[in-house]
């Protein structure tokens, strides 16, 4: 499902039109975006919690050469499932 695909669905579901939806879609994920920038979490009950995770530095390797490279230190999103989701894709 692609995002136009989601915002025909949502409109479609709340009896809005595409660009409502499209705008409440996209507000949803900015707040989502601002919300893991700043460090913090957002937890939609029964649907899942999305948060920002600190990864360190390590050591990889150049899988062509073998040479050892140095990775750099990042935050990456986390997302844990709720349970009603889990129950649902069963």
């Amino acid at each position: 499902m692609t995002k136009d695909d989601l915002v025909t669905k949502m409109a479609q579901s709340a009896q809005l039109s595409k660009a409502e939806a499209g705008r409440g879609l996209d507000a949803l994920l900015q707040a989502i975006e601002d919300e893991l920038v700043a460090g913090g979490k957002v937890t939609l009950t029964g649907f899942g919690t999305f948060s920002s995770k600190e990864q360190a530095a390590r050591t990889g390797r150049n899988p062509r050469t073998g040479e050892p490279i140095q990775i750099a230190a990042r935050k990456s999103v986390k997302f844990a499932p709720g349970k009603d989701l889990k129950e649902a894709v069963k």
